[in-house]
């Protein structure tokens, strides 16, 4: 009679409870749905970093190509100038410094808690646009050092306002207001040479 008994109690606890069956399904739902969640928020986020950064590099490099030659490397260059190719090289990876910088403003609300960040991030990738042609086309060395001189204020100024959403996103434009200040000083430079030049 005991083991009659016993044999049924163990058969009878053997069997799947299925409130617990359904908990443990529904929790593995969950799971798989988060991280399907996580996986479609990192391509997302991947997505937009690519476009933040690739697009201002082809605005650049298409610039480049039509305006990166002409007077401004014409024999008046000092030869503490560095050539057109640095100079290039160094303007891609400053606007792409600038492009990593808004994506972080941007994925964090920045663009949404300013509204003017975004224009005063469009105004200087286009003021960096403008900088090749009127240089190296034109050979306005004059506009030139205008130019700069207002990249490096807008510089300083989106400077402020990615300090106030990510420190890393400040600290990602300061070698570009680096570069604005060299450039403002070679079109200074080239300037009195210019004059120098044609006086003589």
């Amino acid at each position: 009679m005991d083991s009659s008994n016993l044999k049924h109690r163990t058969t009878k606890d053997s069997s799947p409870d299925p409130t617990t069956t359904s908990a443990t399904t529904d929790g593995g739902d969950v799971n798989r749905a988060k991280k399907q969640r996580r996986m479609a928020s990192a391509k997302r986020g991947l997505r937009s970093l690519s476009i933040a950064v690739l697009v201002p590099v082809l605005l650049t490099l298409t610039n480049i190509y039509f305006f990166g030659g002409g007077p401004g490397g014409g024999p008046s260059r000092p030869n503490w100038i560095p050539p057109h190719w640095a100079l290039h090289m160094t303007c891609l990876a400053s606007v792409s410094l600038l492009g990593l910088s808004a994506w972080i403003v941007w994925a964090e609300g920045g663009f949404h808690r300013d509204p003017s960040a975004a224009g005063l991030y469009f105004g200087l990738l286009g003021l960096g646009l403008a900088w090749d042609p009127i240089v190296f086309r034109f050979g306005l060395n004059w506009a030139g050092l205008v130019v700069a001189a207002a990249v490096g204020g807008g510089l300083w100024r989106w400077s402020r306002v990615a300090r106030r959403v990510n420190p890393m996103a400040r600290d990602l434009v300061m070698p570009c207001l680096g570069w604005a200040g060299f450039l403002a000083f070679v079109n200074l430079k080239m300037m009195f040479a210019s004059d120098h030049h044609q006086s003589s």
